[in-house]
């Protein structure tokens, strides 16, 4: 289908920010995803190598080291001041016709960033073989996203190889979607449950020439299962019996936990966990989620159509919210900010003007040493670090400022 069911499902996050009062979150539950100074990220343009080597069916194929790719990263020394590092990820990646895919894929080119998608195998998958599809505690074939027409496959398809190509991060947002707190729910999900999910999601993404009979496109310019190095879950749930499989697979990190603060990141069972965080929330005294979905919950009725009159305001309101966030985590600690997000229109669109401001914001030349990165590109800074140096950058707090030199 074009459009795509949604399922809410609220929770309480506490105790963010300082002296944050408790607040109402939104688990987002929806789905359509350097070394030296200065911002690093993907540039324009980039082609398939040459030599490509077919994988499997030809759904994908091996091309080569990925383009676009930051340096090698360098070591802090002790007292040095870190970057600035800035994380924007969609959940679901599908260009379902509302041209966000590309319009955010130009963004970054225009302000040097790389991005995350989340990739949601179903979204690869046509209708008529959705029986391929067993998704845990659920019967066969069902979806709480529905499925893509088959030009809206294509042009995600299109999409992703160029996102690739570009140099951002392809992960995966699993398949299905399945929230909330029903027998079906990602909540309940045993470790062996998550494996076939994720060996699901990794067929539909390698398979899809079969699945489709699509002959007219080219293959993904990538071996996804070592593209494949972390996800976010559906809603923000599962991540405890999540982890044991990812591990075991060999990812890298994990970015489905809600309600983190802005702090430098640890690890959750040898996985770097890069929750969604609560940033400043204008006009309130709690914070918000940093997450498109989040905000619009916290507005009025949360409706994905409220009423045109307040989006003006919804806007501002939202903008203000992202670039609060970057602030506080670049003036103080220097911490990481993640931002979630999806292609979607909600409320006119107002979440998606709402983040193009705030890369803008971000970009400015007057913001030194900011890198906007995927999280696989952080993974890899993260590990070149010196462990007593990031020790020594978690034990500062929300807003807490660096006092090192530089």
């Amino acid at each position: 289908m074009g459009t795509v069911m949604r399922e809410i499902s609220r929770r309480g996050m506490l105790g963010l920010g300082v002296g944050a009062a408790a607040a109402l979150s939104v688990a987002g539950c929806s789905s359509s995803g350097s070394s030296g100074s200065g911002k690093v990220g993907a540039k324009p343009g980039g082609t398939t190598q040459s030599r490509a080597k077919p994988i499997g069916d030809g759904s994908t194929a091996y091309t080569g080291k990925q383009p676009k790719q930051p340096p090698k990263p360098e070591k802090l020394e002790p007292g040095q001041k870190p970057p600035q590092f800035v994380v924007f990820s969609w959940d679901g990646a599908a260009e379902i016709g509302n041209g966000l895919f590309p319009r955010f894929r130009k963004i970054a080119r225009d302000h040097n960033a790389s991005m995350t998608f989340f990739l949601s195998g179903l979204y690869l998958l046509p209708e008529s073989k959705k029986r391929l599809y067993r998704p845990p505690n659920n019967p066969v074939g069902a979806s709480a996203i529905g499925y893509l027409k088959d030009e809206n496959i294509k042009a995600t398809l299109k999409n992703v190889r160029a996102a690739w190509l570009e140099g951002h991060e392809i992960g995966t947002h699993f398949n299905g979607h399945f929230g909330g707190n029903g027998p079906g729910s990602v909540a309940h999900w045993t470790p062996a449950q998550w494996e076939s999910e994720i060996e699901q999601a990794m067929s539909f993404v390698t398979k899809w020439r079969t699945n489709t009979g699509f002959t007219d496109l080219e293959p993904l310019p990538f071996d996804y299962s070592k593209e494949l190095v972390g996800g976010r879950t559906p809603c923000l749930l599962g991540q405890a019996n999540l982890l044991p499989t990812a591990r075991k697979r060999g990812w890298r990190y994990d970015a489905s936990s809600p309600g983190g603060l802005q702090v430098w990141p640890t690890k959750k069972q040898g996985l770097w966990d890069f929750p969604l965080q609560g940033m400043p929330f204008p006009g309130h005294s709690f914070p918000v989620l940093s997450m498109d979905y989040n905000i619009m919950a916290n507005q009025g009725t949360g409706s994905t159509k409220g009423p045109s009159a307040n989006y003006p305001a919804w806007r501002k309101q939202a903008t203000d919210a992202y670039i609060a966030g970057f602030q506080r985590a670049y003036e103080t600690n220097r911490a990481p900010f993640f931002v979630g997000n999806h292609f979607e229109q909600w409320n006119g669109g107002i979440y998606m003007d709402a983040v193009e401001e705030a890369i803008k914001h971000i970009a400015d030349d007057k913001h030194k040493d900011v890198r906007m990165v995927s999280f696989r590109q952080l993974c890899d800074w993260l590990d070149a670090q010196d462990p007593q140096v990031l020790a020594n950058l978690r034990g500062l707090g929300v807003g807490q400022n660096f006092t090192g030199r530089g």
